[in-house]
């Protein structure tokens, strides 16, 4: 088979984002390929410009997905899904572009691009996660709303899947104090769902932003919710989880953000309430126990240090898009604070070779400067 290049990219002065919109449909290649590809080419347009040989030298991907490069013809049916982005008053935003989420883009499965409705901001890097029951008992609304306005008055996102019960709370409770949230679906970003949130999804986009990975029309599917979970809390620095039974989706989000590296809350419960439960076995399992704001603080400080530390660096160059997802995320470490090669090892969990291989090839093309003792700082 060889490569699709007689077939004709849309214009991107027209369709600047038709390639990562045609990534998504791709048969066999996934978000984890997706990153092997973005490693490799950067530009996603070179992908399809590739022959079937240097496809064939991206590690990992396998044949199913090159076979997919090679043959994609389905360019009307991009077409088509830009008309609907643009009918919907909604935009994308590409994995390497500005405004993608810089804690999302380190996960280990990020999407391509995010389907937005609203409007992201560089404040929204502050973002807790609130979640739990459908089912919420007036306890756990009270707490949820306790708590958002908490976050609220601390200049903190809040971030949640929109569903009924806790996750509506958090996004009212949120739009109530001021405060700006967004909500990430199961489904396509004009598919309004539950039905009766169709105001409450108004009022996000107007203080906010409605995200989703799913393209346009998609039906909130059982199926979709598990993997929408892992960019809520790819999103947040941590996740608070308010009521959840012990077969709750808020304990799959748990789990995601532990994997993810992030912190997991839980607020106690009534004992022997079926609803306690799911938080109960997360704080045994050795989550933070919450009952104030005060309590979610105190455990992420360092990251808020951290992170202020990172804007008054703000500086610091951003990597082009031909730099791996390897290379974004020992940079990503770096720039909170510098670090010696021990630590990035440790940190990263690459292997010593190859954060060796990075930090060389990062201090060539004057992203990073060696220190006295191995250490690794931001700039030239």
């Amino acid at each position: 088979m060889t490569s699709n290049e007689g077939y004709s990219l849309p214009s991107l002065d027209e369709k600047e984002h038709a390639p990562w919109l045609a990534l998504a449909r791709v048969k066999g290649l996934g978000c984890v390929g997706f990153k092997k590809l973005a490693e490799h080419f950067g530009d996603p347009r070179r992908a399809f410009s590739a022959s079937e040989r240097e496809l064939a030298q991206v590690q990992g991907l396998d044949k199913e997905a090159i076979e997919g490069l090679l043959g994609f013809s389905a360019w009307e049916e991009v077409k088509r899904e830009i008309d609907r982005i643009a009918d919907a008053g909604a935009r994308i935003i590409p994995f390497s572009g500005p405004g993608y989420p810089a804690r999302l883009r380190m996960i280990a499965d990020p999407p391509p691009f995010l389907y937005v409705k609203g409007a992201m901001r560089e404040e929204d890097a502050r973002a807790m996660a609130v979640v739990g029951s459908r089912s919420a008992s007036d306890y756990g609304i009270r707490i949820t709303r306790d708590l958002c306005v908490g976050l609220a008055s601390l200049g903190f996102t809040v971030v949640s899947g929109m569903a009924r019960g806790i996750d509506g709370e958090a996004h009212e409770a949120a739009l109530a104090a001021g405060c700006r949230t967004v909500a990430v679906l199961g489904s396509g970003v004009d598919v309004a769902y539950p039905p009766e949130h169709g105001n409450l999804y108004r009022r996000i986009c107007q203080n906010g932003a409605i995200l989703s990975e799913l393209p346009m029309g998609t039906p909130p599917f059982s199926y979709n919710f598990p993997a929408r979970n892992r960019l809520i809390s790819g999103l947040s620095l941590g996740v608070v989880v308010v009521e959840a039974t012990e077969k709750s989706g808020s304990l799959i989000t748990a789990g995601l953000a532990l994997e993810q590296g992030r912190e997991v809350f839980a607020v106690p419960g009534e004992a022997g309430a079926s609803r306690s439960r799911g938080t109960h076995r997360l704080i045994r399992q050795g989550a933070k126990l919450v009952e104030t704001v005060e309590d979610i603080v105190e455990e992420i400080a360092p990251q808020l240090l951290a992170g202020a530390t990172a804007v008054t660096k703000k500086a610091s160059p951003s990597l082009p898009a031909d730099v791996g997802m390897e290379a974004r995320k020992i940079y990503g470490l770096i720039t909170e604070r510098p670090l010696q090669i021990d630590e990035v090892i440790e940190t990263s969990g690459f292997s010593p070779a190859k954060v060796s291989e990075v930090l060389l090839d990062l201090e060539i093309r004057g992203f990073l400067k060696q220190l006295p003792g191995k250490k690794f700082k931001v700039g030239g």
